[in-house]
């Protein structure tokens, strides 16, 4: 079973890109589930969803406690929230900052983790570019698919076009297709 973390703020679509990963895995014929974990639901708070993808049916419900990978919406929330907590030793961690993760001093995790296991993306930056908002759930998951693989991104497009319509469905499309070229390209460069 393979088992996801997001961290966001309130806002930024968190519940959403665990939906869309977990509609994503529904695509490639495994089962999936999604569900969030609120503090406080005003915007701008931090978030936790989840998303579990397997094989077989899922019966846990719990949150989940080591995950396979994360996805980190705001890189600020680095400084206010042990997001790494958990992480399993041969996890896989994408964060949403256009800085490194040396610039971000997570070198010690990169060290730990190995290379192309820790990777930065500018999905706000890309997200502003064709959306005109700085919404990155649907930018990270196209990342996320060229990353690990977990998902491809035909399913990822898939699930925008199932929980989006029209003009944003087809924003987010080029967006997220944008970043998993983008991060395809980064991880061929390095041999991640």
């Amino acid at each position: 079973m393979l088992q996801i973390r997001i961290h966001g703020r309130g806002g930024q679509g968190v519940v959403t890109a665990a939906e869309m990963l977990s509609i994503a895995a529904f695509e490639q014929g495994r089962h999936a589930q999604a569900f969030p974990s609120f503090g406080s639901e005003r915007t701008g708070a931090p978030v936790v969803a989840f998303c579990r993808i397997d094989d077989k049916p899922i019966r846990l419900r719990e949150p989940i406690l080591a995950p396979d990978a994360l996805i980190v919406q705001d890189a600020h929330l680095l400084r206010q929230v042990d997001v790494f907590q958990g992480l399993r030793p041969d996890g896989a961690v994408l964060i949403n900052s256009r800085h490194s993760a040396e610039d971000l001093g997570l070198g010690e995790i990169v060290a730990r983790l190995g290379r192309g296991r820790l990777v930065t993306l500018g999905a706000t930056e890309i997200a502003l570019k064709h959306l005109g908002r700085p919404l990155p759930n649907a930018v990270l998951l196209g990342g996320f698919a060229a990353m690990t693989g977990m998902v491809s991104l035909a399913a990822v497009v898939h699930a925008i076009g199932r929980k989006f319509k029209g003009e944003v469905a087809q924003r987010n499309i080029v967006a997220a297709t944008e970043a998993h070229d983008m991060l395809a390209a980064q991880m061929q460069e390095t041999g991640a």
